[in-house]
């Protein structure tokens, strides 16, 4: 019998749609804080401020997942997300974007966006068995397929702010996430988390389910310290890349600079997310973690002398291609490690912490900026990251990454 990739291929559409529109939006709320008030502070608040729904949320999301269905949260999630990114267009042209405004519509577009990204990360197994895919290869297209997204986006963001504006260019990011419910609502899958809750089961209620993700994620020892690295490095760099970055190219007047930037470390990245599967089998994960770890570190060496923009570019490509197989092996250990029922939960406690990193950063970040100025600032980001990932590297913890698949 003839197995359909369609269901790939609508999930993966879905994806896409959701790394364009995000990336389009994280240059272009910064953008618009900088063209209305030009505090790279008040940046930082309301980047910040946008990540505080997501530390709030994301547990009860995963949970959400696990009881209710993949398709039907990552369906609601687009919808409440399509419909906040329009109120920025509309009140501009209606009373004028301010300060408050766009920290408002930034907050409450960032309220919902968690939940879709979770709903398909959950999807990846559902849709893995439907078309007869590896776990490894379809983790591995995923991330890639997001990062693709994600790198397309700030430069149709940074040509869309230089001709309609920053506000006008919310209107793609809306049609984008109409797509994706369109594109999701055609996928027709098995769900396994709510298969294998009915096989044992479980009858646990939904607000005491809701702390099942963080105890389980806790007694995986590798699991929970590759986890907290990560989002301590998200805390040091994130800011860098939605403040920082933005500011220096705003102070040059570069919008597209800026787009180029940001896109090419979201190629680097792509171009080894897809040799995962490769990865993996001739490697441990553990040497993956440390290959990313220190190709990164030397990658953003550079980047700190703000060198001439084709240079720039070159230093962001690599220090993408340092990092890129750390999703997908981030996915895969969750769905090797943890059962199918709570998978959600682990990936919503997972989103929820990454979402907790940034505010502190981002905030410090732009009152650093502010007082101390982009170049010093951005080095001495990138001195305490190198600093902590060569600690990292030395964790006896992470020796148990290689343990045996369980599921």
């Amino acid at each position: 019998m003839k197995v359909s990739r369609r269901p790939l291929y609508l999930l993966e559409g879905a994806n896409a749609l959701s790394g364009l529109s995000n990336a389009i939006a994280i240059i272009t709320v910064p953008w618009l804080i900088f063209e209305r008030t030009g505090s790279a502070t008040q940046a930082g608040i309301v980047v910040a401020a946008s990540a505080i729904p997501g530390i709030i949320i994301s547990p009860f999301v995963g949970a959400l997942i696990d009881h209710y269905g993949r398709k039907r949260v990552s369906i609601g999630s687009d919808l409440l997300s399509a419909l906040s990114v329009m109120l920025f267009p509309i009140w501009d042209s209606l009373f004028g974007l301010t300060f408050a405004s766009i920290a408002t519509f930034a907050v409450l577009g960032a309220a919902f966006d968690p939940a879709g990204y979770t709903a398909r990360k959950s999807l990846i197994p559902d849709v893995a068995k439907a078309s007869n895919t590896s776990m490894d290869k379809l983790n591995s297209w995923h991330e890639a397929v997001f990062s693709g997204g994600w790198a397309l986006g700030p430069a149709i963001g940074a040509i869309a702010i230089s001709l309609v504006g920053a506000a006008n260019s919310m209107w793609i990011v809306f049609f984008a996430f109409i797509l994706a419910i369109v594109l999701i609502s055609m996928l027709h899958v098995g769900d396994l988390g709510l298969e294998h809750r009915e096989e044992i089961n479980d009858q646990e209620k939904f607000w005491t389910s809701t702390l099942r993700g963080l105890q389980v994620l806790k007694s995986d020892k590798a699991m929970y310290y590759l986890t907290i690295s990560i989002v301590f490095l998200a805390m040091v760099y994130l800011p860098t890349e939605s403040v920082v970055l933005p500011k220096y190219f705003s102070d040059i007047d570069d919008p597209r600079g800026l787009g180029y930037v940001l896109s090419s470390m979201a190629l680097g990245g792509i171009a080894t997310t897809l040799a995962y599967p490769k990865l993996v089998k001739h490697f441990k994960k553990r040497s993956i973690v440390i290959g990313a770890l220190a190709a990164t570190s030397l990658a953003m060496i550079p980047m700190t002398f703000f060198p001439p923009l084709g240079l720039f570019v070159l230093a962001g490509f690599l220090l993408g291609l340092g990092w890129g197989p750390m999703n997908p092996l981030m996915n895969s250990m969750v769905q090797q490690r943890v059962a199918p029922h709570i998978q959600g939960r682990v990936f919503g406690v997972q989103t929820s912490l990454f979402y907790a990193s940034g505010p502190i950063g981002m905030f410090v970040t732009g009152v650093s900026v502010d007082a101390f100025g982009v170049r010093p600032v951005y080095i001495a980001a990138v001195s305490i990251l190198i600093v902590f990932q060569l600690f990292i590297m030395f964790l006896p913890d992470l020796h148990d990454l290689d343990r045996e698949a369980q599921y």
